[in-house]
């Protein structure tokens, strides 16, 4: 892409990291894995080995943290035709097995979450007795550490990233309440009751509802009506039928399969503090997902109003960042301002 004048370095190593830096370490733990071998292919301990080798994963982090800017240049990138159509070849060539770029850029990431599963299953073949099953047990930990290490740093990381990204039309916005967030618990797209996209953002304090726009030719959210804070925060789980697209409310004339499904409401304690939405998921797994996510925070915004020196948990683990981030690239519209709402 490079030599092809599709893209600059600096979007080249934005995109890819220290991607090429990762192969040499495991390489490194092959070669020692191989000197370990007998003549009949066994291995007296692999313990020592691991626990030696492991804290070199902490190179991760720095990758890791980059996915959530790396994706973002990436499907920005796309945009332009000849990106599009290069990467399309690529996927078509048998070289990629017709795996997308991004399933290569992703692939680290869930391989690195494989390693405790591994070591699992090594000490739970490994009798108690055996020298190596108090290493194997010590590098179970290490690795497991290392892991919840990245996978905050990396939450921290994807927060400050869509932070960054969210454009207010008003002061009263909660713009500061958001500024103090670490933790973006989930996001993703819905739809309110008027069919209208939105991308909803989860913090550990507020709930964000925003638009997409396009603003000097980048990505960003524009926050949507008022923010709703935790503590103030109303959840209601509506069954299927309660509303249908263009907001009526249940009726005896409305036919059954124009009504909405996979829909819940979320609006203030005071109805005077801003406008409750209805919102509607993609099907009723993404609706469970939202549901939970959001009572789950409410109930932990609470436990640490009551115990303020509680720190936050963090909400996921790394193989499942962003599970609830969707597609949210079809369509444009105009706003007054001459901005792209997709």
């Amino acid at each position: 892409m490079l030599k092809l004048g599709i893209m600059s370095l600096d979007e080249l190593k934005q995109i890819f990291g220290i991607l090429d830096t990762l192969p040499p370490l495991h390489q490194d733990l092959f070669d020692e894995l191989v000197k370990l071998r007998h003549e009949d292919g066994t291995v007296d301990q692999l313990g020592p080995t691991m626990l030696d080798w492991l804290p070199q994963l902490h190179a991760y982090k720095a990758y890791c943290c980059n996915q959530v800017a790396a994706k973002a240049l990436l499907d920005h990138k796309r945009r332009n035709p000849a990106v599009h159509n290069f990467l399309q070849l690529c996927q078509e060539s048998a070289f990629s097995r017709k795996l997308d770029v991004w399933s290569f850029l992703d692939l680290p990431r869930s391989r690195l979450v494989k390693y405790p599963l591994l070591l699992n299953q090594l000490l739970k073949h490994t009798v108690a007795e055996h020298p190596d099953h108090h290493t194997l047990s010590q590098a179970v930990s290490v690795i497991q550490a290392i892991i919840s290490m990245i996978n905050s740093k990396a939450g921290e990381a994807e927060c400050e990233y869509y932070k960054k990204r969210l454009c207010y039309l008003y002061e009263t916005q909660g713009e500061e309440c958001v500024s103090r967030s670490r933790l973006l618990l989930c996001h993703g797209e819905l739809k309110n009751n008027k069919s209208q996209r939105l991308h909803a953002f989860l913090f550990e304090t507020i709930l964000v509802l925003t638009r997409l726009v396009i603003h000097n030719n980048q990505l960003e959210f524009q926050v949507y009506r008022q923010p709703i804070p935790l503590p103030e925060l109303v959840l209601e789980d509506l069954p299927d039928g309660e509303v249908r697209v263009g907001g009526s409310i249940r009726g005896a004339f409305i036919a059954a399969n124009e009504r909405a499904k996979n829909v819940f409401r979320v609006s203030f304690q005071d109805g005077s503090r801003g406008q409750a939405h209805t919102l509607q998921a993609n099907d009723s797994f993404n609706k469970q997902q939202w549901v939970s996510c959001i009572r789950h925070a409410m109930v932990t915004t609470r436990e640490q109003s009551a115990s303020p020196a509680t720190s936050p948990e963090t909400p996921c683990t790394l193989g499942e960042l962003s599970s609830l981030s969707l597609n949210c690239h079809d369509g444009t519209d105009q706003t007054e301002d001459g901005q792209r709402i997709m």
